[in-house]
């Protein structure tokens, strides 16, 4: 059976991961019991997850040539993704992301300035990447991208998942383009409107995620219309890092592979990955676990 291929646009940053025995206070410095550096952002780890469930990924990013760049792309690419960068001449320095990662629990905390900081164009060959795709699974944080390939996908019938972390003013003009949302239990809509209202905007289906929560889902149209909640399974969590990021690509993979599915099992199916996600401690060392049950 053929791999299915899925297009992933949005941030990539590189992320510098401490994980600490406790919460560090002001004016405070701890020594960390470890500490790696790897490829993050939501798209990106949402296109690894696809990759290493044995899906072919394409991550459109925004990646150039600085040293920083050239080591999350040298990441991305060793984990099975392709990497096609927006703007591939630029030697701005890509997103930095601090994390820090409590070791008995596995909570984390990240600052970044995500893709504050520069706004990309749309290349001219973006749409033609399209042709072919299973799916096509959006961040936000490039907004120009994001709406011409959502344009391009929704012109070639490719379904259109949105990572719904929190509201970004290009969602107004990008819902009507997107089949399903997932969301975090914190979205808000600009009028305080919780997730369900998205329906309203064109959406067709709705998920929201709460870490180890029952995820509840909403759907309008057609005969799989309805709403209901999916279990996460319950497990030892060790690190929740990237957790819903590995959750869409997951999601992206059922949606591309197994389309004929209800919508609630394939919400099961990725809630599942995602909790394997959070039993292994650190990013780099989960990606190697999926690695490897992939090639059992």
């Amino acid at each position: 059976m053929a791999r299915p291929r899925g297009v992933f646009v949005g941030l990539t940053t590189v992320d510098l991961i401490h994980r600490v025995a406790r919460p560090v206070g002001a004016d405070e410095k701890v020594t960390a019991l470890s500490q790696e550096i790897v490829a993050g952002g939501p798209a990106a780890n949402a296109a690894v997850t696809f990759a290493l469930l044995g899906g072919e990924a394409e991550l459109i990013t925004d990646l150039g040539r600085h040293p920083l760049a050239r080591l999350a792309a040298q990441d991305l690419t060793a984990n099975g993704v392709r990497v096609r960068a927006v703007v591939p001449d630029t030697d701005e320095p890509p997103a930095v992301s601090s994390i820090r990662v409590l070791d008995a629990t596995g909570e984390r905390s990240v600052v970044s300035v995500n893709a504050a900081a520069r706004a990309v164009p749309a290349p001219d060959w973006l749409a033609a990447v399209l042709n072919g795709a299973a799916v096509l699974l959006l961040d936000g944080h490039h907004p120009r991208p994001a709406l011409a390939a959502a344009r391009a996908a929704r012109e070639r019938s490719v379904p259109v998942v949105l990572d719904a972390g929190s509201w970004k003013p290009v969602l107004d003009e990008l819902l009507p383009l997107v089949d399903v949302a997932i969301c975090s239990a914190a979205f808000r809509l600009p009028d305080g409107a919780v997730p369900p209202a998205l329906l309203g905007r064109g959406v067709r289906r709705v998920a929201v995620t709460d870490g180890p929560q029952p995820v509840r889902w909403w759907a309008a149209g057609g005969e799989r219309s309805g709403e209901g909640t999916v279990p996460i399974p319950r497990v030892v969590v060790r690190d929740t890092l990237g957790a819903g990021d590995v959750f869409h690509g997951a999601f992206a993979h059922q949606l591309a592979g197994r389309p004929g599915r209800s919508f609630a099992d394939q919400l099961a199916r990725s809630g599942s990955v995602a909790a394997d996600r959070c039993q292994v401690v650190g990013m780099a060392a989960w990606r190697a676990w999926r690695q490897q049950m992939s090639t059992a």
